[in-house]
Parts: C-alpha cells; structure tokens; sequence
C-alpha cells in the first residue's frame, strides 16, 4: 500500500489515505482521499483506488466520498463501483493524469519493498476493467425477474399467509417459497450461510430475521452479495474453499439449472477449477480468487467486437412518431399491411370476388323464376349459397394436394405471387367458407322454403309440382327425401369432422371426461378427416337430385365444379401410394436420445430427390397401416442417407418408439445412448419394423438459398428443418473449397465428385446464416451434437454464427447460473467444448433477447433482405413476425419471416 511520502511524490500534498486487505496474493489496493482546505471551507474529498501488482498499478475507482450512502462503513464499499460527482469531476481527470505521469515509480517502490509468494501467471493478467465493474454491478443476484417477486411487501406477505399456524416462525423448508426463489436446494443453502453470519441457531427465523435475511439477499453492494456467495460454499466459514466445498456447490448450481450432465462431472469439475485457482496445490481457494474468475464475461471478445456497432444501433430511435393526423396514420398503416400482405390479399380478394359474383349470378337467376312467386327471397339466397358451396368444396382439395404444390413451387415461378406458405391456412379459410355456406343453405331451405311450401295454397303451389310432386302438409316428407337425408347427413359429417379439427380437439387442451378423452387428439382428428369420401359421394348424390332443376345429369353443375379437383386429389393419393411402395427403405441407425427424441437414419431411395428444409411423412405398418405423420428431414441433400427425429409426444409416435426399443435391446456396453443399432459394427442385425416415407413436400424453409443471409430460430424438436438448411450449407463450403483445390492443384484429371441432382439448377446465394436453437433441456444439444461440431470445424470463413441456448439455466447475472458460467469459460478454454451443450458452441442462458438479435443483423447487413424461417412453437411466431415487420419499416434491411406448418 502506498505511505503519505509517496502520494506526495505524486503532487497530492494534502491527502488521508486508507487501507484495505489486498484482494489478491502479491497485489496492494489503497484507497486515497484528497482534502483542500486552502480556504478554510469543508470541501469534499475524492477517492482513488489503486490496484498495485509487480511493476504495474491499474486506476479502478475515482469517486467522491457522498456516494457511498448514508450510514455505510468505508470498509463495506466495493473497489469496483464508481461514483460520479458533478462537482468534483475536473478534480477528478487532474487526479488522473497526476497518477498516470508517477505510476511507474510508485510501482517499482512499492514492489521493491513487499515480499510476496511466487505470483499466479493465469490470474496475475485480469484487471478490473470498466467492463468488470459493470458486470459486478448485476452479477451474483439471488432473486431476479425469473423468480416474479415483486418486492419486500410482497415477501413480508407471503410470510404472514405462511406463519399464521406457526407462531410467526417461518421454517427453513419454507424459506425459498417465501421468498419467491423457486429453486428449493439453493434457498436451503442460502438459509443456511445467511443462518451462519447472523448467528441464528435453529430451523425457523421470525419476522425481523427475516427481513435481516432479505436485506442482504437483496443488497446491491457486488461484494455483499460475493461474500454471501462465498458463506455458501464455505460451510465450516474457515475463509478457505476445499475441493470437497467447490464440488457441492457445483452440485447444488447444477441441480438449480437442471443440468445433469454437469452434476454427473461436478468431480472433474471441482478438479478444474482448483487447477486454474490453486496452481500452488495450497490444497484451498480464497474469495479473492473467485471474485476475479466469476468477473469473466462469458464471450467477452464476440461481445466487445460489436460493441461499437450495438451502441450506435441502440442509440437510433427506431420508433416512428405517431401522428396526430387520424388519417394519415390510418394510410401509413395500410401501406404497410398491403406491403406485408400482398400475396394474400390478392388471393383473398379473388376468391371472396369469386363467390360473390357466383352468389349474385344464382340470386338474380331464381328471381326471375316461378319458384320464387312461392318461396320468396329465400330459395334465391339457399341457391346463391349452394353455388358458393359448390366452388368451396372443390378448392378445398386444392391446398391439401402436396405434390402439385411441391412441383408449383419448386419447378415455376408462381411462388413469386403466391403464398404457397399459407396453404394450410387457406385451407382453413375456406373450411369456414364452407361452414358459412352450408349455414345460410340450410337454414333457408328447412326454416323458410319448406314451410312455405306446405303453407301455399293450390294456385301458388301449382308452378311447383313439376318440382316437388304433388302438395304435401307434413314438413317430414322433405326432410325423409333424398335431398333431405343426404344434405343433412353431410352437415352432421362436416360437424363433427370440423370439431375434431380445432386445435382445442386437436391437440387435447380439453379437460374432458375419460371416455371422451379417448375419442379425441390427433388420430381423431386423421380420421374422422377422411370421412370426406362419404361427404363427396352424399354430395354427388345431393346435386343430382337438386330440387327445382330437372334438366339431365350431364347439365347440373356439381359434378363439373367436383370433377378436376377430385381427380387430382386421387392421382396424388396413387402417387404417394405407388412411390413409397417401389423401393424398399431400409433402416439403418436407430437411436433413442436424451429428451425423448427417436432418431431414424434411413436408406435413401435413388430418385428421392429434395431440398433442405423439406419434409416426408412416415408410416410404420406395425403402429397403423393408414396412418402417415409429416417430419422434417434433418439429412442434408448431399448425404447418402435420410434422417428424421422424432419427438414423442401422441399415441403413434409412443408406440413408434416403444417397437424399435424392443428390437434395439441387445447394444453394445460402451454406447452412451439409451437403445443404438448399427449393422455395419455389430454382429447381430436387429428386424426393424417396416418403415415406408413419401415425400418430399415443399416447406418454407426451402427457400432459404433465395437469400443471402438468413435467420434460423429452432425451438426444441423445431431445430430439424434448420439442421438440415446448416449441414446443406457446410456441403456446399466443402464444394467451394474442393473446387478451388482443384483449380490450383497442377493435376488434370482428378475425378470430380458428382454433383447432388437437386442442385444443379440452383444457385448459392447465402453468404451469411445466423443459427439461434432454444431448447430447454440440457440432453437436447445430444441430438445434433455432431453437426455443431462440423461447423465449427469446417467454416473457416465464419458464414454460420451458431447460438445455442438453454433456458433451464437462470439468466446471466443470477448467482444460481455464476459458477456454471464459470466453469463454461473455464472448460471451453482449456479443453475447447462448452459444459452445456457437450459441444465446441458456447452456450448462451435463459431465453434471447429477440429485439437485439434482429438489431444486430440490421446494423450489419444494411439494404439487405434476411430471410427469417422459423419452425417452433406457435407462441414465438407473433414476436418474430411483429419484429420482422419492425425492422423492415423502420431499417433499409427488410426481415422476410416464414414458419413452419404442420
């Protein structure tokens, strides 16, 4: 530490100083406050901290003395917060620049006169830099936004709901509860190190204990809350961390995490982390070594690469301003919703043109008929409806005709006007034309025309004989016909066939009884969708038998709106039938991977040609013959195989798993995972179930190469059309670099490798891709750890950026998440492989922060179309749409988003 003789040496004539124990072995930190009373006034003094080490001293804190609050100890004040005063600023940079001019000779005399252990090379380096202080200031906090706690008054309330039977004693098992830290092992450790400081024996605190307890969880004071960190690990509070104290708490932050993996190796963990802080084999670790190691930032070099560019984005004010003009925002706004949604406009705007038109035609055609002397406007609206009817029926086996739009999209140009996206959607559209349709229909013949008939008298009724047959009083005989009975038996098939449909039915968020449970989810929904073949014939039957039409079959409309889409729709079901039945695939690797996920690697047929992001649909025979299940293919076109994964979650993908499970018991020792098979290593060859795919199908991630650079966002089991895009783009780099080998390579007549067929009409456009993957298991990273690992292998020009994140783990910041964040630097820094993910990509925590991922990419690529595809749960589709259309607004780079449909 330096003495007041040489603070004077450095011009301070008039100073106090004070001392602190260093922080780390060989280093000194002094604290020095300047007074000036030349005037006789009491003015304020200022603060320098100082860090001195070897030959070097670093400048960490220049403050005044009124920041450290009321009723603090200097003692209790941290090195790395800085204040700042007004006042006191020009005071300040003179103190700054008169320590920067003596450092030097301060160092060397303060260095020649400490005796010290031999200095730590690994730590020696590290110095609280103004980045470190942040950190400081948000790090190592016990209760954050994850927990929703609200405050003391929230707490001090939960405490009186909880003690009320108690006496006012809340137990330790409660604590965590209490104070809303949802993690129960750590809330029990921390109880207990808080216990230990406040000398409180037993298992229950009173109010006033608590709110002692919460005041220090709650501090924030950096190294406060450390030192209760450090209480935590340090249960014989001897200052000193063992190897033993160092793995329990990785024990006890891996289970707060859900990390299993880590909790598994928390011995090899411990072991690291005593190497890197005890190279000495002093057998302990002290608070100062893990206050300098949990101050690492985590990617501290990608973060401060784009700093600069992050700060300028962050400063733009992206939001435009609202005017006041009701009429002008109301034109901003469709422009841009026209400028978003063109393609659906137009083919929305043509098919409601088109059932207008048809629904005007009919309506005007039967006022001018007999029938409507009797029946009124009625029977003229229930035929405008059946025309709209007609049309709908016949478009609604458009969308769903996959091949025709797999071949409309892939081999012409029409994707350029219509959104074959929202195929799916469309079709959902005109089911509820449909509903409409037959709403209006039949509401007009059996609430009006049928008892008008039946009221008519002799002459009224006349006209309609020819029609109906001679008069009749009882309204039964028209609904016993056979209009009648096959009109109503379609509305009762369309009834319970659109029911099961809704995603309610669909997907089982019912709280049903048992039994009608069973008759519900997806198998439901499969197949009682395929009671459209009774709808088809009733409706063949119901528009030949049409009432007030008597011309010959050949002239009634229905069959001629029926006839083209339903020949279509049956060549496509030959198809798939025929071309899943030609070739035989066989299965050639079967694993069942951590959080449940079924992966299947599958001969690949020799004209099965596809792009990457392109699905198939499945059929085992032995879970069901007629069920087929759409899977994203994970292979990518180059490779020599086909491969899906499957997560388990309904009754065919349970029984799918359980089958291939009972063929994959006999495994080798050594394998890792649960069930594996693999006939090229094993003498026995497992008789895998039989297993047919018909595909592909266009999907909105194909579109991908139109693009030169593109987000890709996976949630979960949603990462496998992405994996495909990341693996077809690192083939296509291994292409690039071939050919340029060759091209510089003096040999000639090299064999050039063939080129995949589903390539060599397309062009490469992707420069750049941004791969974000949020799953919240720690297993999940198994399921393609492989690929990750290639990437980083193979590009070396760093066109995929790879962000894994696992939202288990507690946001940075939070001490439940700052020793697995150390450990993550520390592992990946020796060994290269990150302690999440088992892979070479370093893991991010908690959920991203989509806003500043779609800030990053305008910043970098300006006047760029991205294309975003996104494949997930259907919660993050409105935030990544509502981003995309953001930033296209209010940036020159236009953000293109596109989802999966399934």
């Amino acid at each position: 530490m330096m003495n007041r003789s040489e603070m004077q040496k450095l011009g301070f004539e008039h100073v106090r100083y004070y001392t602190e124990s260093p922080y780390n072995r060989g280093e000194s930190s002094a604290n020095v406050a300047t007074t000036s009373n030349y005037y006789g006034e009491d003015e304020p003094y200022v603060e320098i901290t100082l860090d001195i080490h070897d030959d070097s001293v670093s400048v960490y804190g220049l403050k005044s003395p009124n920041h450290r609050g009321a009723g603090s100890n200097y003692e209790d004040q941290s090195l790395l917060r800085q204040g700042r005063s007004g006042r006191s600023n020009s005071v300040l940079k003179r103190l700054a620049s008169s320590v920067s001019t003596g450092i030097t000779r301060v160092a060397s005399s303060v260095s020649s006169s400490s005796a010290r252990k031999p200095p730590r090379p690994q730590l020696a380096k590290l110095r609280r830099s103004k980045s470190r202080a942040e950190l400081a200031l948000k790090g190592l906090k016990f209760i954050t936004k994850t927990d929703g706690v609200t405050g003391w008054p929230e707490v001090e309330k939960r405490f009186y709901v909880m003690t009320m039977t108690n006496n006012g004693l809340l137990h330790r098992s409660r604590f965590g509860e209490c104070i809303g830290m949802k993690s129960t092992e750590f809330a029990l450790a921390l109880f207990d190190a808080l216990a230990r400081r406040e000398n409180v024996s037993g298992d229950s605190i009173n109010m006033n204990e608590l709110k002692e307890f919460w005041k220090q969880i709650t501090d924030q004071d950096f190294d406060s809350r450390l030192r209760t960190f450090f209480a935590m690990v340090d249960k014989d509070s001897d200052g000193r961390l063992n190897e033993a104290e160092v793995r329990e708490i990785i024990t006890l932050s891996a289970s707060a995490n859900e990390l299993d993996n880590i909790r598994r190796q928390a011995d090899e963990y411990a072991a690291l982390i005593m190497e890197e802080l005890d190279p000495y084999h002093y057998g302990y670790i002290m608070i100062e070594n893990l206050e300098i190691l949990l101050l690492q930032a985590p990617m501290q070099d990608v973060r401060d690469g784009e700093s600069k560019k992050l700060s300028k984005m962050l400063s733009q004010n992206l939001m435009v301003p609202q005017s006041r003009n009701l009429g002008a925002r109301f034109c901003r706004g469709m422009k841009y919703f026209l400028f978003d949604n063109w393609k659906r406009v137009w083919v929305m705007a043509l098919w409601i043109g088109a059932m207008a038109g048809l629904f005007t035609w009919k309506f005007m055609e039967y006022r001018k008929r007999s029938a409507y002397e009797v029946m009124g406007v009625c029977v003229c609206i229930a035929k405008g409806a059946a025309e709209t009817l007609k049309l709908n029926m016949a478009m609604i086996l458009l969308p769903v005709c996959r091949n025709t739009i797999t071949w409309l999209r892939t081999k012409t140009k029409l994707s350029a006007i219509v959104p074959f996206d929202d195929s799916l959607n469309f079709h959902k559209v005109i089911a509820i034309g449909i509903s409409v349709g037959v709403g209006i229909h039949a509401t007009s013949h059996l609430a009006c025309d049928f008892p008008r008939l039946i009221a008519a008298d002799e002459d009224q009724y006349e006209p309609m004989e020819k029609y109906f047959g001679p008069q009749t009083k009882r309204y039964l005989d028209f609904v016993q016909s056979v209009e009648g009975v096959t009109g109503i038996g379609m509305v009762v098939l369309m009834t319970i066939a659109f029911t099961l449909a809704t995603t309610w039915f669909r997907r089982n968020k019912l709280n049903l009884p048992g039994p009608l449970k069973k008759i519900t989810g997806f198998n439901a929904f499969w197949y009682s969708h395929h009671l459209f073949v009774i709808v088809y014939s009733l409706l063949v039957v119901h528009g030949f038998y049409v009432y007030l039409i008597i011309e010959p079959w050949y002239k009634k409309t229905t069959w001629m709106y029926l006839m083209v889409p339903v020949v279509l729709y049956l060549c496509e079901r030959l198809i798939r039938a025929f071309r899943s039945s030609v070739e035989a695939v066989s299965v050639l690797k079967v694993a069942v991977l951590p959080g449940n996920v079924l992966s299947l690697h599958l001969s690949r047929p020799s004209n099965f040609r596809y792009k990457s992001g392109q699905y198939m649909y499945l059929n085992c025979s032995a879970v069901s013959t007629l069920e087929w299940h759409p899977f994203s293919i994970t292979s990518a076109p180059g490779d020599d195989y086909l491969s899906v994964h499957i997560r388990v979650l309904g009754d065919w993908t349970k029984q799918l798993r359980s089958l291939f499970s009972e063929v994959c018991k006999p495994r080798p020792p050594d394998e890792h995972r649960l069930n594996r098979a693999d006939s090229k290593h094993w003498d026995y060859i497992p008789d895998f179930p039989r297993i047919l795919i018909d595909g592909p199908y266009g999907a909105p991630a194909q579109d991908y190469k139109k693009f030169e650079v593109v987000l890709l966002v996976g949630l979960g089991i949603g990462a496998t059309p992405m994996i495909s895009i990341v693996s077809d783009i690192i083939n296509n780099l291994k292409g690039v670099e071939e050919g340029s080998n060759r091209r510089q390579s003096p040999i000639h007549n090299m064999v050039t490798p063939p080129v995949s067929p589903s390539r060599k009409s397309e062009t490469f456009r992707t420069k750049r891709a941004y791969f974000y993957w949020v799953t919240r298991e720690q297993g999940s990273f198994d399921w393609f750890k492989n690929v990750m690992d290639e990437v980083t292998e193979t590009d070396r020009k760093n066109v995929i950026e790879l962000h894994n994140y696992c939202t288990s783990v507690y946001e940075e910041g939070d001490a439940r998440s700052a020793l697995i964040t150390m450990l993550q630097s520390l592992n990946h820094a020796k060994h290269g492989v990150d302690v999440v993910s088992g892979t070479r990509v370093m893991s991010h925590f908690a959920r991203p922060n989509w806003r500043s991922v779609f800030k990053r990419i305008a910043v970098n690529h300006p006047k760029t179309r991205v294309g975003v595809f996104y494949c997930g749960a259907a919660g993050l589709v409105k935030e990544l749409r509502h981003l995309s259309l953001d930033f296209s607004h209010k940036t020159s780079t236009k953000f293109i988003f596109h989802k999966e449909n399934f």
